[in-house]
């Protein structure tokens, strides 16, 4: 703030000083820039997201409301790293006190433009008319106000869970590895509010900025990722009559495969992509997608009418929407995604790590489908292997292979030594550990060549 004001840009901070999550400053962007005005507005997030504390950062969505590009990242990261070599010389800066008083902050009530708007993209009556009860656990983070906001203005049957804000987030069960995590798809993280998913029909979980979310049920606990965001879909697809028939489903490339069999069979098209939400704004933009989401427990979709909500990822409406979900069917998630295996098939999914050198991370990072010799796959046929989306022809930063009923992914980690191995199989649990271990044999032999 002392640095934009000194600077002159206009900044808009909430109205009362609450901590803002990252879908509200999407969907500020993008009712901002609707306009019509000659200014177009950006944001900016500081947030662990679902990291420790420590690992603070600073996010920037763009103009069209999403995650900056890697083109824009690595301009910024230039930037900083340049400013701070030279000891930050040449910044303009002003205390803080003069700087929120000055002409260039103004305020902005971030809660009740987002929250006043969620009935334009949920079913808030059934939700309020099922007096479903609803557990909301903002994990410490940016979204906590909002789920007290939600459930005054909608009067929904909804707890707010562990209302605390504490910078150490000393009160966040320790993750897998000891550390403190705001991760929502974690079941170390979030072991306290499975702990007491009897006293709810549905709960929910954020990180830190609210950009991811975590769904626990009475019977299954927390669900897996991949699960409910195929619930989700299929969910969408039939209860939303007023989306464009000829808009796609986005996922990431290394999202359940089950999700393209249920799109396909409801007649609609999917755009897959490589990891990273940022790859779905263009298509968000153009409302060319309705939904994306990635296997990472990030997604956000359209509104009911089929206009753009926000162009990066909303935990808070994917939560409502499992509320939503039970409301309207009946059906906890877990329930509903059972049924749909019964259909569609079950799979069977896993990510491992495997340790790879730097320069082994670069080597993998070029692969491309023709570097894989191997014409089977743990007892069938390759029939696909590229290292570029089809359609859309993204970089996918590593190499995909499948089959008729599995398939892989690995590519190179982006901060350690390691290479990871996505992969599924609609077969068995032992048919997908067979399809990892030729994987890790497939791709140490192709850098074991170059």
């Amino acid at each position: 703030m002392e640095v934009f004001a000194a600077n002159g840009v206009h900044v808009l901070k909430d109205v009362s000083d609450r901590f803002t999550p990252t879908p509200a400053i999407s969907h500020a962007i993008l009712s901002h820039n609707s306009n019509g005005g000659k200014s177009r507005s950006d944001g900016v997030v500081i947030t662990p997201s679902h990291n420790p504390p420590g690992d603070g950062g600073f996010k920037y969505n763009g103009p069209n409301g999403g995650p900056a590009d890697s083109t824009v990242t690595r301009w910024l990261e230039k930037r900083a790293n340049s400013l701070l070599a030279n000891g930050l010389d040449g910044v303009r800066r002003i205390p803080y006190e003069r700087a929120i008083n000055s002409d260039h902050i103004g305020d902005y009530d971030f809660v009740a433009r987002y929250v006043g708007d969620l009935a334009s993209i949920l079913d808030m009556d059934v939700i309020r008319s099922s007096d479903i009860r609803i557990g909301a656990d903002a994990l410490g983070g940016a979204s906590l106000d909002y789920w007290t906001a939600i459930a005054d203005h909608y009067n929904v049957n909804l707890t707010v869970v562990n209302p605390e804000i504490d910078p150490t987030f000393r009160f966040i069960p320790l993750d897998w590895d000891e550390k403190i995590r705001m991760d929502c798809s974690s079941p170390y993280v979030m072991s306290a509010l499975v702990n007491e998913r009897s006293h709810y029909d549905i709960a929910t979980g954020n990180d830190a900025d609210a950009d991811r979310h975590g769904i626990v049920t009475g019977k299954a606990g927390l669900l897996n990722p991949n699960h409910y965001l195929t619930v989700a879909v299929d969910y969408l697809i039939k209860h939303r009559n007023n989306w464009p028939a000829q808009a796609a489903i986005g996922k990431t490339l290394v999202t359940t495969r089950l999700i393209d069999r249920l799109v396909q069979s409801a007649g609609r098209t999917v755009v897959n992509v490589p990891v990273g939400f940022k790859w779905f704004v263009p298509y968000f933009e153009d409302e060319s997608i309705v939904f994306g989401g990635e296997e990472s427990a990030g997604a956000s979709f359209v509104r009911r009418d089929g206009r753009t909500w926000t162009t990066d990822k909303d935990g808070i409406v994917m939560a409502l929407l499992a509320a939503e979900i039970t409301a309207a069917t009946g059906d906890s998630p877990n329930v509903y995604y059972d049924n749909l295996t019964r259909e569609f098939g079950k799979p069977h999914y896993a990510r491992q790590d495997a340790i790879a050198t730097r320069e082994d991370k670069q080597i993998l990072s070029k692969m491309t489908g023709d570097s894989i010799r191997e014409t089977t796959l743990a007892g069938e046929p390759i029939t696909e292997k590229f290292s570029r989306t089809k359609g859309n022809d993204l970089p996918i930063g590593g190499v995909y292979v499948g089959t008729e009923s599995a398939w892989f992914t690995a590519r190179p980690s982006g901060t350690e030594d390691v290479f990871k191995i996505y992969a599924e199989s609609f077969q068995s649990e032992t048919h997908l550990e067979q399809v990892i271990a030729e994987a890790q044999e497939i791709v140490g032999e192709s850098l074991k060549e170059r």
